[in-house]
Parts: C-alpha cells; sequence; structure tokens
C-alpha cells in the first residue's frame, strides 16, 4: 500500500486517485451517468463492454432461479430440486421487522435519498483515495439489488461472478448508471421487494423465505423482530455471521442490527432492549435439494423426470436452453408415478434382493393404453456412496436417460415379439414345426435388404433333452422352446420381426435399433431396458395400441409472482398390430403363467400373461408380464455383467440357478399384487387355440428322433436353426421316447458363436426360459 508523506498529507499516487474518483463520481451523478462504457475504468457489466444507456430488459424484473418441486400422481411431493434454493414472495409476504431491518442496516436513508445516496458515495470515495483502494461502497439498496442482479445471471461461471462482484470505480459507475434507471422504473416497494428475494443469506438459502424456512422453519411473513435482525444481519458476510457455525458471532450482529434499529426509529428503545435479550430461537431446516431426497425411494423415477426434461425438445430447441430452464427452476411438476404402485415395487423389491446382494434387480410398471409410467425402483439404492452399495445408474431407462451403456439381453422375452410378427404375416396360431432337441441354424435368414449369412457350423440345443417337437405355437411358447422360433424365423425372415419392434418402440438401451441377426431377432441376444420392455408388453394388454412412455403429467413454472403453464411430452398412441393378434398373444402368454415356465409369477386373482427369459450363462434374467391394465417389466442381474448366477444367494434365499420364473417372476407377482390392490380386474379377450393333437400320434413311430415332418404344418423348415440361449425346463409331457422334462436342471450352453455375431453387453446369444 502507498505511504503517506512524513507530513500526514497524501502521496502523489493517492491525490491523483482521489481527485480521478472524485471528479469521475461527481461529473457522472451530475450527468445522470450518461456516458459510454470506459474499458480503462474496468466497467464491464455482465462480462462485456455494454452502452450506458441500454438497461438490460431483466433488469427491473429479473427472473430469479427457484426451487422445482416435483409431485407424484396424487400430489404428494416427490423431491424438490434447484440450482439456488428460492422462493420467491411478494412484499405483503415479508414481515414488517424484516422489512425495516435490511433498511436500517445496510441502507438507513432508502426512503431519502435517490437511487443514490451522494452522502455517503463522497464519504466513501474519500475513504478509498485515502487507503489507496476501493475499501468501502456506500452502495444504497438499490445498486446493491442491481449488483445482484449480474451476480444471479452470472449463476455458477466463477469468471462471470468475479466480473459482477469486482472492486472497481468502473464497476461502481455501472451500478450508478442502473440503479437511476431501475428507481425510475420501479419504486423504492418494489426494489425492496426484489432485494429480499434475490440476496443471499447463507446455509444455500436465497431470498427471505428460503433464509426464514431455513434458519427458523416458518414464512417469512411470521418473523419476529430478533429474528429479522438476524437474517439482515447476515447480508453482509453470510460465512461470518453463520448463527449455525458461531451463535455467539451470529448473536453481536443481530444485536448491533437491532440497536441500529432502534437508532433510526424503526423499533423504540424498549423493543430493541427487550429483543437483544433473547436467545437466537433457531429452528434449523437442513437443505433437502436433489432426487437423493425422494420418498418412496423414487429417486431413480425423479432422476428420470430430470432427463426427459433435459433431453425433450418441448422444453427447449438447445440442450442449453433446457438446462436454463431446468436451473431457473420455479418449477412445479406433476408426474404420472402412482404411490402405492411405487410402494409396492419398493417392497417387493425389498423382500426379495438385498441391496449387498452381487446382483441387482430393476422393475418398472406402465399403464397400457397411456404410456404412463406409474412406477419405477430397483434394489440398489439411489446415490454416490459406493460403500453403501449405491449407485445413480437407472437401470430401468436407456442410457440417453441415465440407464447403463446398453441395457440388458432380454433372453425369451423377446420371442412374443417373433410371435406377434408370424401372426401378423398370416401364420395361424396352431403353427407348428418340428422343433428338434438340437438342429443346425439356417445357412440364411432372409433379412429386410440382405440376408443374414451362416459361416459356420453351429448348432442349436433346446433346454432338455425331452423337449423334442414337432410343436405348435401355443406349447411352443408355454414351454418357450428355442428350436421352435428358429424355425419360425427361418420360415417369415427377420424383416417381419423389424416392423414389429419397430412399432413397439423397441430400441436398444444404447438408442439404435436392433441389428438384424437372428439372436437378437429371436432369442433376445440385444441389450434393452425394463422400461423398453414393459412399455412394449402394455401394447398386448391394450388390443395392439402402443403408447410411447411418458413420465410428466403437467408443468407450471412461477416468474416472479406470476404462474404460467409450460407445454409437456404427450403420449403417442399408434397401432401395432391387430387386436385378433394382440389377443392371440394375450392367450399364448396367459399359458405361461398358467402351465409354462411363469407358473411362479402368476396372480391368482385377475387375467394375467408373461413371459420367462434368461441369458447365456445366467447374468441375466426376466420376468415381462401383464394384466389389462397393468404392464411390468423385472430385470435381475449384475449391470458390469459378469456375475453368473449359479450357486448363488439373492435375498437370503439360495438359488442353485437362477432363470426367469424363479427369482424375477415373484418380485413381479408382489409387485403387481399390491400396485392393483383395490383396482378393477377387466378381463382379456381371448382366442380359442386348439391344443395339438397327441405327441405320440404326431411322431407316429414314438423314436422321437425329432425327425418326423408334421405334414401340413411346415414341418420341412425342422432343417434350419440357429445358436441361442437355452430354456427352462419344467412341465415338459415328455419327447417321443417317453421320458418328461423335470424341470429340475438347466445345462450350460454346449456351443460357441462365431465373431461378431452376438450384440449386446457380452452376454452371450441366448433365450433361456
Amino acid at each position: 500500500m502507498p505511504k503517506k508523506r512524513s507530513g500526514g498529507g497524501l502521496s502523489p499516487a493517492q491525490q491523483a486517485a482521489k481527485f480521478l474518483g472524485v471528479s469521475v463520481l461527481a461529473g457522472a451523478v451530475m450527468a445522470g451517468i450518461a456516458l459510454p462504457a470506459v474499458g480503462a475504468l474496468g466497467l464491464a457489466a455482465k462480462g462485456s463492454v455494454e452502452s450506458f444507456d441500454e438497461l438490460p430488459a431483466n433488469l427491473k424484473t429479473p427472473p430469479l432461479s427457484q426451487r422445482t418441486t416435483i409431485l407424484d400422481a396424487d400430489g404428494g411431493q416427490i423431491a424438490t430440486v434447484y440450482s439456488r434454493d428460492r422462493t420467491v414472495v411478494d412484499l405483503k409476504g415479508i414481515s414488517p421487522y424484516m422489512q425495516k431491518a435490511i433498511v436500517a442496516i445496510e441502507d438507513s436513508r432508502f426512503y431519502e435519498h435517490g437511487a443514490i445516496d451522494l452522502k455517503g458515495v463522497l464519504r466513501a470515495l474519500n475513504k478509498n483515495a485515502r487507503s489507496g483502494e476501493v475499501s468501502e461502497g456506500a452502495s444504497t439498496l438499490t445498486q446493491q439489488y442491481v449488483k445482484n442482479v449480474f451476480v444471479e445471471e452470472a449463476g455458477d461461471d466463477p469468471t462471470k461472478v468475479a466480473q459482477a462482484t469486482q472492486q472497481t470505480i468502473g464497476r461502481k459507475i455501472a451500478e450508478l448508471k442502473y440503479a437511476i434507471q431501475v428507481e425510475e422504473e420501479l419504486g423504492k416497494k418494489k426494489i425492496l421487494e426484489n432485494y429480499l428475494n434475490i440476496t443471499f443469506f447463507g446455509q444455500q438459502a436465497y431470498g427471505v423465505e428460503a433464509a426464514s424456512q431455513r434458519y427458523f422453519s416458518k414464512h417469512a411473513k411470521d418473523l419476529n423482530l430478533q429474528e429479522a435482525a438476524l437474517l439482515a444481519g447476515l447480508v453482509q458476510s453470510p460465512s461470518r455471521y453463520d448463527p449455525v457455525n458461531d451463535e455467539a458471532e451470529a448473536k453481536k450482529r443481530r444485536n448491533v442490527v437491532i440497536q441500529r434499529m432502534a437508532q433510526v426509529g424503526a423499533v423504540s428503545q424498549t423493543e430493541a432492549a427487550e429483543a437483544a435479550k433473547a436467545p437466537l430461537g433457531l429452528k434449523v431446516s437442513k437443505p433437502k435439494n436433489g432426487c437423493i431426497t425422494a420418498v418412496d425411494d423414487a429417486g431413480f423415477f425423479c432422476d428420470y423426470v430430470r432427463n426427459v426434461f433435459l433431453n425433450d425438445p418441448v422444453f427447449g430447441k438447445t440442450k442449453e436452453d433446457r438446462a436454463r430452464t431446468w436451473n431457473q427452476g420455479g418449477l412445479t411438476i406433476r408426474t404420472t408415478l402412482d404411490p402405492q404402485a411405487q410402494g409396492s415395487v419398493q417392497q417387493s423389491l425389498k423382500d426379495h434382493v438385498n441391496t449387498s446382494d452381487k446382483v441387482a434387480a430393476a422393475t418398472t410398471l406402465v399403464e397400457p393404453g397411456t404410456g404412463k409410467i406409474v412406477a419405477m425402483g430397483q434394489s440398489k439404492p439411489y446415490g454416490t456412496n459406493a460403500k453403501q452399495h449405491e449407485t445413480v445408474i437407472n437401470y430401468s431407462v436407456d442410457l440417453a436417460m441415465g440407464g447403463s451403456n446398453f441395457g440388458f439381453p432380454t433372453g425369451s422375452t423377446f420371442k412374443p415379439f417373433v410371435a406377434a410378427a408370424a401372426l401378423e404375416e398370416g401364420r395361424p396360431p396352431t403353427q407348428a414345426y418340428s422343433a428338434p432337441y438340437e438342429m443346425p441354424y439356417p445357412a440364411t435368414v432372409r433379412g429386410c435388404n440382405k440376408p443374414w449369412v451362416n459361416d459356420g457350423d453351429y448348432k442349436l440345443e433346446n433346454e432338455n433333452e425331452s423337449e423334442v417337437g414337432p410343436y405348435a405355437l401355443k406349447d411352443a411358447m408355454a414351454k418357450s422352446v428355442n428350436t421352435y422360433f428358429v424355425q419360425m424365423i427361418e420360415d417369415i425372415g427377420m424383416c417381419p420381426v423389424v416392423t414389429m419392434t419397430d412399432k413397439l418402440g423397441v430400441v436398444q438401451g444404447n438408442g439404435e435399433k436392433i441389428p438384424e441377426v437372428p439372436s437378437s431377432m429371436t432369442l433376445g441376444s440385444t441389450g434393452l431396458s425394463p422400461l423398453t420392455m414393459a412399455s412394449a408388453y402394455a401394447a398386448f394388454a391394450s388390443r395392439g395400441m402402443y403408447c410411447t412412455p411418458v413420465a410428466i403429467e403437467s408443468i407450471t413454472q412461477k416468474v416472479g409472482n406470476e404462474q404460467k403453464s409450460l407445454e409437456v411430452p404427450k403420449s403417442t398412441c399408434s397401432r401395432a398390430m391387430s387386436e385378433q393378434t394382440a389377443d392371440t398373444v394375450n392367450t399364448l402368454l396367459q399359458g405361461v403363467v398358467d402351465s409354462g415356465t411363469g407358473q411362479e409369477a402368476g396372480l391368482s386373482d385377475r387375467d394375467n400373461a408373461g413371459k420367462t427369459g434368461t441369458t447365456d450363462e445366467r447374468k441375466n434374467a426376466w420376468f415381462v408380464g401383464y394384466t389389462p391394465n397393468m404392464s411390468g417389466a423385472v430385470w435381475v442381474g449384475s449391470a458390469s455383467q459378469k456375475v453368473e448366477m449359479k450357486n448363488i444367494t439373492i435375498g437370503g434365499q439360495y438359488h442353485a440357478l437362477v432363470f426367469g420364473g424363479a427369482v424375477p417372476g415373484p418380485i413381479w407377482k408382489d409387485a403387481m399384487t399390491g400396485a392393483l390392490s383395490g383396482k378393477e380386474s377387466p378381463s382379456f379377450n381371448l382366442v380359442n387355440i386348439p391344443d395339438a393333437q397327441d405327441r405320440d400320434e404326431d411322431k407316429g413311430d414314438g423314436n422321437g428322433d425329432g425327425n418326423h415332418d408334421d405334414d401340413g404344418d411346415n414341418g420341412d423348415n425342422g432343417d434350419g436353426g440357429f445358436i441361442g440361449g437355452l430354456i427352462s425346463g419344467g412341465n415338459d409331457n415328455g419327447g417321443g421316447n417317453g421320458s418328461g422334462g423335470t424341470g429340475d436342471t438347466e445345462p450350460d450352453p454346449g456351443f460357441s458363436a462365431p465373431e461378431g455375431f452376438i450384440r449386446g453387453v457380452g452376454n452371450g446369444p441366448g433365450g433361456r426360459d
């Protein structure tokens, strides 16, 4: 710092600074600050040199960022999220004590001077010139308000914040300029209201309403004298006077404010003396911000809502536009989440899978006919503490919405899409194929543009040696016979399946289309998300109408004291298949839960249908099922795809082998039972599918060699097939040799696949169950 001369006067540098500062400011004040910006003075509003005569339009009524509230379908609060914890209130919603306190301690002559307190300016300039630096600002409340607007606009950008708060004469001139125009257009009361809503009070609280709730758990309109004085004292230095961390310092500062209020006549000396004796009276509410605070373990759904907002163009043309609106906040988002369904999903997950298990489970429920997501949960808690087994990866959704990189291979839960495609192509529900226990897969399979060509000598097997055809569609679906569906896709080609999955919104977890590879087109080797599967199966439930999933019902945004409604994404419903096809699939899949691989998942009190699926090496197990009024998908596995679910304990229960009906099935059953409790029980429109003729009659010689051509039922397709996973046992009525399937074991696959044949997360091709 420059030294004073021995005689006590100012050094030449100090004298020059004083002369320049007084001259510039005095001239500026006299001229109404009608000057151009001068870069040499450090005048940089919002980080760029702008014309002094152009007042930013939002300076008068800046769009203050506020907290956003996310609600469930019943209006219950799920979570609050914010970049700035602020709730804007008008002056009537602020205690008179608070208004008087802030004026007394920050600008006691607020109602007497204009935008600039000339006495204060000259006093501060004199002191600054003596010290050789800007140590005192003499800012009026109006000037402080202007500065806070620039800080608010700077957001979390450190460079912009530094520019908005730089201690230079140029910045002070900018504040003076804008302060004059703001006073002319807003008036004292509105400026005071805006100031109390924009300023920072510490502890993540912006604005007096949030501060009142943070420190005293009450509304700003209910603050008493000593509480108001405490908050007013925080403005100068929220960290130094923080009552949560230093009560003694905070009380000392509070009493300074109280005494100042008495000095300027805002309160009587008697009131001041009484208030100064009072304890701080804190009743602190901790900040509750973000999806980690969501109730009913709805953190993943909350995060999904946030990702929908940030990704959907309905909320802004660019990512930057959408992020700006989200950070602006002030939103009340009414979602589709049904608290009953959500509670049931989480309870079922807790009952069947422990957070510390080697594998995780995820469940999503959607409403057929509307696309509404009514529940979304998983066994791993939402959060970032790995030691507590937490994760922020939402296993229920695609990568773009916060999910895993690829989704998870679905196994045989993909087979109903093949059946639906075949039915739409005109194949009868009694369609039969030879479906031997083992077969080479086809040399070629027709695609949409070019055929898939087999360049290796690979074979496909069913789950048990007893599973020997011929089979008709009804039994093949119930038993999930791999070779049957191999022959079906060889018959119809892959393009009808591509068309069907496109209509059902079925894409990989990374957002790309399902590859035209036989394993992907039949046995579910490609990674998909539970939300994708639940939404696709919902089309069966709604008799062929597919509806895109939606999570948001409505949004209102508070800007200042005004409320406005925002447009939200709507579900788009379209016909994916005929009612006859959907009714036929429903009949087929009802057989899966009645007498097939999904018996453990079946509901006893209402019509229901579904399909099991287990992938190669048992890295993933699925159950996807539905009633006419709810569809749900359950996935169980390791997110890293490194855990083979053999000889494993899940939820405290030992499993020699995990398959779709054994772990995901019961999770689905319990989740759906609770979600649908008390709700109507509509029926499917079932069709009559004749049972297959007696197996021994079909086989003729009964030798079980699987080579018999079932006349009239395309048995000649039995010479084709392709590699895939295996299916679960159980409920087999025996092959041609008379031996029945026990369902007790599920052998490992005994084949290898050509390089590049498998797509997904490196799980192998196949669909079991």
